[in-house]
């Protein structure tokens, strides 16, 4: 029996197919542009753009689990079409105190600008002021880029994954490619960079709302912000935080030290250390975006036969997918590395960090999916306390 038979697995098939599609072209733009970035702006300067995705990672920790818990009650609600107004109003609340965290983030970041540049990260070449100014812009972009999240995971819980990868795709290109053209056209320097991040990240989760909201089912009412809504997912969702904030500590407190403790360019270095494994994850990545939202539907209906099934098989799909990329970047990371860049010190300076990363990144992958169906459940626990021993 394949493992896509069946009506619902045809659309978890191409919910699979679409979602490691952007992500291999995310991974495609990144291994063409990575380089390109790096010559234009130099490696101490984008540096600064692995503090950027750290400063990401450790605001997971003001999502308070809400994306995942909106992503699961948005599939729970599509077998439910009795509470359609109870799903707009829910949207509606949980909204309002994302686009508000939007606003303090930025504001947050804006005015740490000047300790951040002149007192934590170590530059060589970059002027401070400028460093400064990046730091503005990171601000911006992380308040664009916050709600993202939010309406990403309920298009998935909503089974549009489909259209979310083609939107996905069509914005990283402009995001990434617009930024090479930037670069290469304008203005070779990392304000240049940043600017563009900020429009870019803008329109992205302008037309993530937008394609949101009309996929979500009508009512003759309008949706009402309804704060005691909150308690349907808030158990859930303070599972989901405590889990985000043992993840965190687990896995960028590495980062968050390394920006402190060594100089811009040897972060740049191990960010595209990163890179690499953060590549194998977004091939584990889209089966879990696939199956997490039929888990929790099936579990919603009782059918535990076919979600019995669909875990089983969905876990022969997800080794399939990671282990054999895996070994060959592990086995093979300098070479992978001095073919990305061209750069023989940079390959020498970081392919034993790869080899390690990429490992515990596959291991990472395969427990994906025990995760997927112990959040399908609503059981938070077990992972909560398994990361706070690790």
């Amino acid at each position: 029996m394949s493992l896509f038979s069946g009506s619902n697995m045809n659309s978890i098939k191409w919910n699979v197919v679409w979602n490691l599609f952007a992500s291999i072209w995310l991974t495609c733009l990144n291994i063409a542009l990575v380089p390109l970035f790096i010559r234009f702006m130099g490696i101490e300067a984008y540096g600064l753009v692995g503090f950027f995705a750290t400063i990401q990672a450790a605001l997971n920790l003001l999502d308070f689990g809400l994306s995942p818990a909106i992503n699961r009650q948005m599939a729970r609600y599509a077998v439910q079409p009795e509470k359609k107004q109870e799903a707009r109003d829910l949207v509606r609340t949980l909204e309002v105190g994302y686009w508000g965290l939007a606003l303090l983030i930025g504001g947050g970041i804006f005015l740490l600008s000047y300790f951040m540049a002149y007192y934590w990260l170590q530059t060589v070449q970059l002027p401070k002021q400028v460093v400064q100014q990046a730091i503005m812009l990171i601000g911006l972009v992380a308040a664009c880029q916050w709600p993202l999240s939010f309406y990403s995971g309920g298009l998935q819980g909503l089974q549009k994954q489909v259209l979310l990868s083609k939107i996905t795709i069509c914005a990283i290109t402009f995001r990434f490619g617009g930024a090479a053209i930037v670069l290469w056209l304008v203005s070779p320097t990392i304000t240049a960079f940043f600017i563009w991040q900020a429009i870019a990240s803008a329109a992205h989760t302008l037309a993530v709302t937008i394609f949101f909201w009309r996929r979500l089912p009508t009512t003759e009412q309008t949706p009402r912000f309804q704060i005691g809504l909150v308690r349907v997912i808030g158990q859930f969702a303070g599972g989901m935080g405590a889990i985000t904030v043992v993840t965190l500590v687990l896995v960028q407190l590495d980062k968050i030290i390394l920006s402190k403790m060594v100089p811009l360019e040897m972060l740049g270095y191990y960010t595209l250390a990163s890179l690499v494994s953060n590549g194998l994850a977004m091939l584990g990545g889209p089966i879990f975006n696939a199956l997490f939202p039929s888990f929790s539907e099936l579990v919603a209906k009782g059918d535990l036969l076919k979600l019995r099934e669909m875990y089983h098989r969905g876990s022969q799909l997800m080794a399939v997918v990671v282990l054999p990329v895996a070994i060959i970047l592990a086995v093979f990371s300098q070479e992978v590395i001095l073919l990305w860049t061209g750069d023989q010190s940079t390959a020498e300076y970081i392919h034993y960090v790869v080899i390690f990363l990429v490992l515990g990144t596959a291991l990472n992958s395969l427990m994906s999916l025990p995760y997927a169906l112990q959040l399908a459940y609503g059981w938070t626990g077990l992972t909560f306390y398994t990361n706070l021993l690790a």
